[in-house]
């Protein structure tokens, strides 16, 4: 389709980007930057530097900021009326990661409810470990790196079907944190796989289940110290690892503060109460000493995807204590003790339940909301604790996800994750990379690309954390949560828009857009609007943003060099740099 101007550059030129048109807004007036921003003052560029700085202000995360416990009722069961294009949208943008026309017609067809049953019942078609091995990253050449570990993520966020258990896998991944950097194995690609594989695998079976895989997975292991982790040594005062023990409990199960089934903390004399104690840590240590690798074959990745095994030798045999429980005689039937222990605590259904709404539907969803997912989580409704496709259901059709209430609502939503926005694009428009490169690469630069890339969090805390509030913000007076907020600022958001420009344009190596499509409507500004709007914004740009961005295509000539082009790639980028397709509702 040849070059495709965007907002006042040719990326694939070396030309002006978003960066220097915001540099020339903010020169004073009479220079010669500002007056050439001036004259350009109904461009693209212009309406973009415009924008842009509104996104840290207008992109407000959150609704229902209430606190209390509460009766849940059960959550509703879906609407039997006729599901708009744009409904279907919006309930894609949460449980997928990003719509297209065929998929919205599907859930159109079936129904959010049959829609979720058939995503339910796709089996994965490639694993992250068979691709990996299908590429060739298996031969000894690649042993000491981490090649082919971005292209295999992005390619299946991307291009997989089963596209809910790909939007749970991610959300997973952002509450049990492995960051491939931090992986202290050889093969790092294939360890990261494995890691990414027993998520996805998982993300629909049952939570217990899950901790299990977690517990024994190599990839883990490395990543918080606990792999060959040894019992304590009185000779020397060597104690176990604790760091597992610890961020098992803090992070990925029960967090730090008892809470109410609604989310809430429970109080005594107005102070949160904690759930675990240092006791709690180091008792729950002695238990996980001992696990270590199936086999000491280093020459093939092979070993990082089997679960581990104990080393009798170094696992502690004694009691342990925690959480109220105690276990003797070490071995996995210890491992086994502890973590069913930590499985029927009451935080886990409020812990896990709240998280899982925040990644997909809401920052900050009503106490009823966390306690109607929650008691889904404790219960099914056939007596099974911990089942995912329950707790999914339940999170995805409940009125607060499927509500028109959120849509004029000040408060409610979340800011959409810089994965998403990229993954988003890619399937609007059908990204393609015909020499499997998927050349995306590492996008976790705040200065050049997301702040934010698929399974390279540098800390088991994830790019931001599920309690972030922005501080001497509105948000955090109006005590709002918007954890997407930690990786957003003045400058990640001017790198979002600049990469996001080249990416539309020119694609990231031979990974690309496919435009042939939409490039028909070009010549009706209002009807290639529409359908931008509609596959990227699941519907939800307000009549100002909309009169802006037509203002931009219509002084594009539609009959000037590759005008039509132009046309669709300034309605793509203005549309996603727009605060309201940065707020999802």
């Amino acid at each position: 389709m040849g070059s495709i101007w965007l907002g006042g550059r040719y990326p694939d030129r070396g030309e002006s980007s978003v960066t220097d048109n915001v540099i020339a807004h903010d020169k004073p007036a009479g220079t010669p930057e500002r007056e050439e921003f001036a004259r350009q003052s109904t461009s693209p560029l212009a309406i973009a530097a415009v924008l842009v700085p509104a996104i840290a202000l207008a992109a407000c995360s959150g609704g229902g900021g209430t606190t209390g416990t509460s009766t849940p009722a059960p959550t509703p069961a879906p609407t039997s009326s006729a599901i708009t294009k744009t409904q279907a949208s919006r309930f894609l943008a949460q449980a997928t990661m990003g719509a297209t026309d065929t998929v919205i017609a599907d859930v159109q067809a079936k129904s959010f409810d049959g829609w979720l049953t058939a995503q339910f019942a796709l089996t994965r078609a490639t694993s992250h470990w068979d691709w990996l091995v299908a590429q060739g990253f298996s031969a000894s050449t690649y042993i000491n790196a981490e090649t082919g570990f971005d292209p295999t993520m992005w390619r299946q966020l991307i291009v997989e079907p089963d596209q809910l258990r790909q939007r749970v896998g991610l959300a997973l991944s952002e509450i049990m944190v492995v960051g491939i950097a931090g992986i202290n194995l050889n093969w790092k690609q294939f360890a990261g796989a494995a890691y990414m594989d027993v998520l996805l695998d998982n993300a629909f079976g049952n939570f217990r289940t899950l901790m299990d895989a977690i517990t024994t997975n190599a990839a883990m292991a490395s990543y918080l110290t606990f792999l060959g982790n040894r019992k304590a040594n009185a000779a020397t005062g060597a104690v176990p690892d604790e760091n597992y023990a610890r961020e098992l409990m803090q992070l990925f199960t029960l967090g730090l503060y008892q809470l109410n089934m609604d989310g809430t903390n429970k109080l005594s004399g107005g102070n949160p109460v904690e759930t675990y104690v240092q006791a709690d840590v180091t008792g729950l240590a002695r238990v996980f000493t001992g696990l270590s690798l199936t086999n000491s074959t280093s020459s093939t990745p092979d070993r990082y995807r089997l679960p581990l095994i104990m080393n009798a030798s170094i696992n502690e045999t004694g009691s342990a204590s925690f959480l109220g429980a105690t276990t003797s005689g070490g071995g996995m039937a210890a491992v086994k003790t502890a973590l069913d222990t930590i499985f029927a605590h009451a935080n886990v259904p409020p812990f896990i339940s709240k998280q899982l709404i925040q990644k997909l539907v809401t920052s900050n969803p009503s106490p009823a909301y966390v306690s109607r997912v929650a008691a889904i989580f404790a219960d099914n409704g056939s007596g099974v604790r911990g089942d995912m496709k329950a707790v999914i259901r339940a999170v995805l059709l409940d009125t607060e996800a499927r509500g028109d209430a959120a849509l004029t609502s000040t408060t409610a939503g979340k800011l959409r994750e810089p994965i998403t926005r990229l993954t988003g694009w890619a399937r609007a428009f059908g990204a393609t990379s015909p020499s499997n490169a998927w050349a995306f690469g590492d996008t976790s630069s705040s200065s050049t690309r997301l702040a934010e890339s698929p399974g390279r969090s540098s800390s088991v805390f994830n790019f931001f954390r599920p309690g972030y509030s922005p501080p001497n913000t509105a948000i955090s007076s109006a005590g709002l949560l918007a954890p997407e907020f930690q990786i957003t600022n003045e400058l990640s958001v001017v790198a979002y828009v600049n990469y996001l420009q080249t990416l539309i344009a020119s694609g990231a190596g031979d990974t690309k857009g496919d435009y042939t499509a939409i490039v028909a409507l070009a010549n009706d500004s209002q009807a290639l609007i529409d359908q931008v709007n509609l596959l990227v914004a699941s519907g939800q740009l307000s009549s100002a943003t909309v009169a802006a961005i037509k203002a931009a295509i219509e002084s594009i000539s539609f009959s000037g060099t590759n005008g039509p082009g132009n046309r669709v790639g300034t309605a793509i980028l203005l549309t996603m740099a727009s605060p309201d397709y940065l707020t999802l509702k």
